[in-house]
């Protein structure tokens, strides 16, 4: 895993980041051309910043919506010691699958399904038999690219996962500031005063808001006629 010492010989200090954060940084992320083909790996350091993205460096990640028995969507506060987008509300839990032989498998998305089984299990504390690999419904992808601080930033394929369970949480403080269970018009009512409250939301989340959430959403029991496995979708 990706040290300061190390990152600090490459000509970047992450001194004053946290230091489990940085060891995350030194995970290898699965970097793609531009229909989503597997081309190589790189670290989760170089494949978020900026000058790398802008140069066209991209890479595989998920993003889980996850619905208790209610039909409430389970929110997360980024916590303040995460390098990109701290602080921010987000969808359930937003990762990456990682370049390691059980997390590349992309027959029925399986390689993303483990990712998101381990990331729910690392930052929420949800344990893996609460959310089946089957469980997961995969809707569809989006590409997007976004800044974080002009440092860092996103520039994803990003696989939406949907899943209804209900859950025992133990929360990582070292991932997740803050959490909340909401149904949709509690989720429009964020969205709509975010700006004026001060509220920060993460860009794939708002971008993912804007397009396609509430028609999942409404249809949460029956979404096998929304799942598009061919289309990735450039937002």
């Amino acid at each position: 895993m990706m040290t300061n010492t190390e990152s600090a010989k490459q000509g970047l200090d992450l001194s004053n980041y946290d230091e489990e954060q940085v060891r995350l940084m030194g995970e290898m992320c699965i970097m793609l051309d531009n229909d989503d083909n597997a081309i190589g790996a790189e670290s989760k350091k170089t494949s978020h910043l900026m000058g790398n993205i802008n140069k066209g460096m991209l890479h595989r990640a998920f993003s889980v919506f996850l619905f208790d028995s209610q039909n409430r969507l389970l929110l997360q506060q980024r916590a303040s010691e995460k390098i990109t987008f701290p602080d921010h509300f987000t969808n359930t839990c937003c990762s990456h699958p990682l370049a390691i032989p059980s997390e590349v498998v992309e027959e029925g998305q399986l390689g993303v399904r483990r990712a998101a089984q381990r990331k729910l299990e690392h930052e929420l504390g949800i344990k893996p038999e609460q959310v089946p690999l089957d469980k997961f419904k995969y809707l569809t992808r989006i590409h997007y690219m976004a800044p974080s601080d002009g440092m860092w930033g996103e520039h994803e394929i990003d696989y939406i996962l949907f899943i209804k369970a209900d859950v025992d949480l133990d929360i990582n403080p070292n991932e997740v500031k803050s959490y909340k269970y909401v149904s949709m018009d509690e989720m429009k009512e964020i969205i709509a005063t975010a700006e004026e409250k001060g509220v920060l939301l993460t860009p794939w989340f708002k971008l993912i808001d804007e397009t396609f959430l509430y028609k999942w959403w409404a249809s949460i029991d029956n979404l096998d006629a929304l799942v598009d496995e061919e289309t990735i979708h450039r937002l």
